[in-house]
């Protein structure tokens, strides 16, 4: 009876849980979908390989994603996905970032600025050239080719797109990277200063103030040139670099003592400028981070400069560095020549050969083939191409040629002569070359024959000379 209940007992069980399971649903997971391969897919394969490398450089696959893209370039070159093909090519390799990824991120942007210079993407591109340098940027103390480069990339865009969106942007990144330049100069000046090599420090002091009136630093830089001037004796100088202050600092903590050098020199003390006060009221104005001992030694630790006291306000120097430079300058043509002396002043003469400037300016004149050389310039020591006249080396030519010869003929058809160029002078004789391809021509003056016969005699007693030296 017990075992039957037990079987009883078994048997219910077992009913009772295939109805259970016949009631749950069978949950499955269903397998990824490629929509690439998809047949309900009708986007162009183009597309396709552009969406899968973007979402690969999304995710960080970013060699994946550029052999997806750069594989989209080789094989479809005219699609329309190209120029963002090669404009993601570069993004990817900034974000991945490096020394050797921005140096290829900058070559990605440059490549897309020559090959698409009128999409509205070409200004972001060279956005991201300086960008690209702006980040490899160093501190004041360090090498300075990235800062440069920075300069010049930012000032090229804002150049080129005075108007894009990004401009605001670019022109406080370029108010700091001229501040990181104008501080490097400044640390240079202030160590010649403080050692008293005055010449060393004003040197770098008056491009200093010249090219970044908006440093931070710039008023201490007048002050210091001043004080330079005056200890020089020359108090002119000094009074205008005094005068300066005044008139583009006046919120300056040099201001008051700058009027009392003037009032001591016995020079006018000139009226603030209401745009320079307004700028210096707007960036004294300026919230911007203090800086204290901490941050100091935390700035020792971090490679990038401090730019918290760069300028926020005022329009940055657009010049480039190139264009500013004063030196030689030679120009062909008949374009004005500028040239600077070894005695700082400057000439300028123009293709006429005439010449006005001070101090001891290099002249520069320019001939064509077939003209008189200008009034004053020296000789040419070198055989002149454009003389009519036998030269020297014609008669050299003419001295290898007349070995067991006589002398030339009158009429200048001399037999042998291997150069053409020997018979013509200066009064207009023809050459032997005319004589040679003319029967016709009329005989050489007497004066050629003569100076003909001259030469060749010249040659044979040299030859006899040589020949009792070197009997062979």
């Amino acid at each position: 009876m017990r075992r039957l209940a037990l079987l009883l007992l078994c048997a219910l069980a077992l009913v009772t849980a295939s109805a259970c399971t016949a009631q749950i649903p069978i949950i499955q997971k269903k397998k990824p979908v490629d929509k690439s391969t998809d047949a309900t897919n009708t986007a162009e394969p183009d597309k396709q390989l552009y969406d899968k490398a973007m979402n690969d450089i999304k995710h960080g696959r970013h060699e994946v994603g550029r052999l997806g893209l750069q594989t989209l370039i080789n094989t479809y070159p005219d699609s329309e996905y190209l120029a963002k093909a090669k404009l993601a090519i570069a993004d990817s390799y900034y974000k991945q970032g490096g020394s050797s990824n921005i140096t290829l991120a900058i070559n990605g942007y440059k490549d897309f600025i020559v090959f698409f210079p009128f999409l509205p993407e070409a200004a972001y591109a060279q956005m991201q050239v300086a960008m690209c340098n702006y980040n490899e940027m160093p501190k004041a103390d360090r090498d300075n080719t990235h800062t440069k480069a920075a300069e010049e990339e930012f000032q090229t865009f804002l150049l080129k797109y005075p108007k894009d969106p990004l401009a605001p942007q670019a022109e406080q990144r370029l108010r700091e990277v001229q501040e990181v330049l104008a501080d490097s100069q400044f640390k240079v000046a202030y160590y010649y200063y403080v050692k008293g090599d005055r010449r060393a420090a004003a040197g770098r002091l008056i491009p200093l103030v010249k090219r970044y009136p908006l440093y931070s630093k710039s008023d201490t830089a007048l002050w210091m040139l001043g004080d330079i001037f005056e200890k020089s004796e020359r108090k002119d100088l000094a009074g205008s670099y005094y005068a300066q202050i005044v008139k583009n600092y006046p919120l300056s903590i040099h201001d008051a003592d700058a009027k009392a050098k003037l009032k001591a020199f016995g020079m006018p003390v000139p009226q603030p400028d209401p745009k320079a006060l307004a700028w210096m009221t707007a960036e004294q104005n300026t919230p911007r981070p203090k800086e204290t001992v901490v941050h100091r030694s935390i700035g020792m630790l971090h490679n990038a400069p401090d730019v918290h006291a760069a300028a926020v306000h005022g329009l940055p120097n657009l010049t480039p560095e190139s264009d500013d430079n004063s030196g030689d300058l030679l120009t062909g043509g008949n374009h004005t020549t500028i040239a600077t002396g070894a005695g700082g002043g400057t000439g300028t003469s123009t293709s006429s050969g005439t010449g006005t400037g001070t101090g001891t300016g290099a002249v520069v004149d320019v001939v064509k083939p077939g003209e008189e050389p200008p009034a004053g310039a020296a000789a040419p020591n070198s055989e002149d191409v454009n003389s009519n006249g036998a030269s020297g080396d014609a008669s050299a030519n003419k001295d290898a040629n007349a070995e067991g010869s006589g002398t030339a003929a009158a009429d200048g058809a001399q037999a042998g002569s291997t150069d053409q160029s020997q018979g013509a002078s200066q009064d207009g004789s023809a050459s032997s070359d005319t004589a040679k391809k003319d029967d016709n021509t009329q005989p050489a003056s007497s004066d050629s024959s003569q100076t003909q016969n001259q030469n060749q005699k010249e040659s044979s007693s040299k030859k006899k000379g040589i020949k009792k030296i070197l009997p062979w």
